[in-house]
């Protein structure tokens, strides 16, 4: 996952309010694609693995037991900030006017 970092923080001023806000949303949803996306990998790699021991193919134990951690961890921090964004979003509709 990329971090883009602006080095000066006030360059983002001059664009005017509707075309940062729309950039923005773009940027927010095409890095939330790619990480899914990336999850989605790293869990068909260890299905490969796991089919090709099945198979009765030459595959390294722990190359496979990686695979399979990176897998699940991957996926339990998707969880994570997913449910982390439900909370935010919560508490903002619980907020009053």
């Amino acid at each position: 996952m990329k971090i883009n970092v602006n080095s000066n923080p006030l360059a983002n001023l001059a664009q005017p309010p509707s075309t940062k806000q729309t950039e923005q949303s773009e940027d927010f949803g095409q890095m939330l694609m790619d990480v899914i996306k990336e999850v989605n990998g790293a869990q068909g790699d260890a299905r490969k693995l796991q089919e090709d021991l099945m198979a009765n193919r030459p595959v390294e134990t722990h190359e496979l037991m990686i695979a399979m951690e990176r897998a699940s961890t991957a996926m339990q921090l998707t969880m994570q900030v997913r449910n982390k964004a439900l909370e935010a979003y919560q508490e903002i509709t619980r907020m009053q006017v």
